[in-house]
């Protein structure tokens, strides 16, 4: 979704509809295929990618994008994309990868992990927000923290 510096909706920059062919079976399929040797354009996942460059393509400016993105989106080939398109993302981390290690860090050591890194650094702001859900539910109230970036290593 493309939006202005004061927040006014322009429209949607990439949509991908999809659904899956097949419903049963998925989970023991996912047992005698090792997902992490599947090619990332045959992945589900890869509408992530399709979606990251169809907004680019329609902005035409990458540096002025930032795309937002789910647990779904926490995938590394997003992280390389982004990283070779000149383009920020913001991503909900959903799997405590290995990082950069901290320039004082053994080869070994838990803070060579994104949970961990995350929670040492510094907040570079705080964000409130109020989220609606309807008339009749009273408004959820979230605090966001923002730290800067942590590069990721393929885990």
């Amino acid at each position: 979704m493309a939006v202005t510096l004061t927040g006014t909706p322009l429209g949607l920059t990439a949509v991908k509809f999809w659904t899956r062919t097949k419903f049963k079976g998925t989970l023991a399929l996912k047992r005698h295929i090792n997902p992490t040797r599947v090619p990332i354009e045959t992945k589900e996942s890869y509408r992530w990618l399709e979606n990251l460059r169809q907004s680019i393509a329609l902005v035409g400016a990458p540096e002025r994008c930032v795309h937002v993105g789910d647990r779904e989106s926490d995938i590394h080939e997003l992280y390389c994309t982004a990283q070779d398109l000149g383009t920020s993302f913001l991503v909900r981390v959903q799997t405590n990868r290995l990082a950069e290690r901290p320039a004082d860090a053994a080869p070994h050591d838990p803070a060579h992990r994104v949970f961990a890194q995350l929670a040492a650094a510094p907040w570079a702001g705080r964000h409130r927000i109020t989220v609606d859900q309807d008339e009749s539910t009273p408004p959820a109230r979230a605090a966001l923290r923002e730290h800067g970036p942590v590069a990721k290593l393929r885990s």
